[in-house]
């Protein structure tokens, strides 16, 4: 087996194959399926030494909460990342969620919120891949820019019989902090804020796109904010960086200063927080998403 290995790169074969398939295909199981025995072989060499490193870097974080990453039905660990936080400021029950930026609804942040009896409502721009009627969700189906935001979280609150949002979770691939200062500007203080930081520019860079509000992400470098315009932001409305994913260093953490005590263990130095981009090179984390499952969870959370 081993000679085999070296014969692989030998022949740069996994170099090739990595290099063509390096991004997320659409329909991972479907191209699975048509893998010749070498190809599959290539493909499990690969998940097994990106899986090894990633734990790794969890492990070795300086940073205690990257130990707590678990996926359930974020895009990777960021679930475990926020139960931890909710429990450290002793939130898991009870409370309403908010996020823009859902996809089909198949795979975010805050459904894991959902199953956990939460109430919350959602904000994007596509058909949801399910359908519920449980009162204790709203989802809005709209392009999302500053001319609307106010608009639509008030919809999203009044629907759901809500005054207040715990956790408030952003993934636009855009705008997203511009959106986070009209919401705070707002003055709507949720306990927990998740983002999705522009991870190219490590700290301090400050990088952030010129506001379009038509602006959607052509796949490249031109999206967000980096993270120390992220830090910038929240700081002046009582917000403190306490973590970004190690998995994929794609999604920050936010909690308000009024909990900063429950995190005395999360290092000062921004430089330690920070985690680098990884998000391109994974395939797909964790079992594909059922509808069923989802639709399940709302059905047993209907009232």
């Amino acid at each position: 087996m081993p000679e085999m290995i070296k014969d692989l790169f030998k022949n740069n074969i996994v170099y090739r194959y990595i290099k063509e398939t390096i991004y997320i295909p659409k329909n991972l199981w479907i191209m699975q399926a048509h893998m010749s025995h070498l190809e599959q072989f290539v493909f499990s060499i690969r998940e097994i030494t990106l899986n090894d490193e990633t734990k790794r870097i969890r492990d070795d974080h300086p940073n205690p909460l990257n130990k707590c990453g678990k996926k359930c039905f974020s895009q990777t660990d960021e679930d475990g990342i926020t139960l931890e936080i909710l429990r450290r400021i002793n939130k898991l029950e009870n409370g309403v969620y908010a996020e823009f930026g859902v996809g089909d609804g198949t795979e975010n942040n805050t459904l894991i919120l959902a199953a956990m009896g939460w109430k919350g409502f959602w904000v994007g721009g596509e058909e949801l891949a399910f359908k519920t009627s449980s009162k204790k969700f709203n989802y809005q189906k709209e392009w999302i820019t500053l001319g609307n935001i106010t608009e639509l979280l008030n919809k999203g609150l009044k629907a759901t019989n809500s005054k207040e949002i715990d956790v408030i979770s952003i993934d636009l691939d855009g705008n997203d902090i511009y959106f986070v200062e009209k919401i705070l500007e707002n003055g709507l203080k949720p306990s927990l804020f998740i983002v999705e930081y522009n991870a190219k520019f490590p700290p301090p860079v400050e990088f952030r796109i010129k506001y379009k509000s038509e602006h959607i992400w052509s796949g490249d470098d031109y999206y967000g904010a980096s993270l120390s315009a992220f830090i910038n932001v929240f700081s002046k409305f009582s917000y403190k960086l306490v973590c970004c994913n190690s998995h994929t260093g794609a999604n920050a953490f936010f909690v308000h200063q009024s909990f900063i005590n429950e995190f005395s263990d999360v290092p000062d130095d921004v430089n330690s927080i920070y985690v680098e981009p990884r998000f391109h090179m994974y395939y797909q984390h964790g079992h594909r998403p059922s509808v069923k499952t989802i639709e399940r969870i709302f059905e047993m959370n209907i009232d």
